[in-house]
């Protein structure tokens, strides 16, 4: 699945290939080395146990500034279009029926404006029940957007087609739960 995502990087310089970089930042996150650092450490670790199992043959391991770049260019809309429909492969992955939607605050990002209010990064996340994982997420800064956008951009990605979706009351208005002007109720 890793393999089939292009490849973001100009092909000049490029010495790992994208789809084992990504893994290895997958398995590095999983193993709770969630810092650049920590892939670089993870990669040197287990570098020739990766290579055995992947059939590569990498003499060194990328520096945490190669796992920068490579992320800072990353198409992330497609990796995790990626990431959907691998987990949907697997076997025993239960159909989606019920989504949750959550928004929270980023730590740190809270700041003030000119005017004194607080302004954030925020981060709205679909989460999938059946399957125990988030299928989609979007973040947002409070004084460019909102949560109710975010999560309206969200379900425009998602076949809704008998799905349950979970939100917050902020999300129960009318204008965002009706879909068209004959939906509104009449009196």
């Amino acid at each position: 699945f890793l393999k089939a995502l292009p490849d973001c990087r100009m092909r000049r310089g490029v010495r790992f290939p994208q789809w084992w970089m990504l893994l290895v930042a997958i398995l590095s996150i999983m193993s709770g080395q969630g810092s650049l650092v920590g892939m670089e450490r993870f990669a040197k670790r287990h570098r020739q146990t990766l290579n055995e199992l992947l059939g590569t043959d990498f003499g060194k391991s990328p520096s945490d500034s190669t796992f920068r770049l490579l992320l800072a260019q990353l198409d992330v809309a497609g990796f995790e279009s990626l990431l959907l429909d691998w987990m949907t492969a697997q076997p025993g992955v239960a159909e989606l029926d019920t989504l949750v939607c959550d928004g929270k605050t980023l730590r740190g990002s809270i700041a003030e404006t000119d005017s004194g209010a607080a302004k954030f990064i925020a981060q709205v996340s679909l989460y999938s029940k059946s399957r125990g994982v988030a299928i989609a997420q979007t973040t947002y800064a409070t004084d460019a957007s909102g949560e109710i956008q975010a999560l309206r951009q969200l379900l425009e990605a998602v076949e809704l087609d008998g799905i349950l979706v979970q939100a917050d009351a902020l999300h129960a208005n009318r204008p965002f739960s009706s879909t068209s002007p004959s939906a509104a109720p009449t009196s």
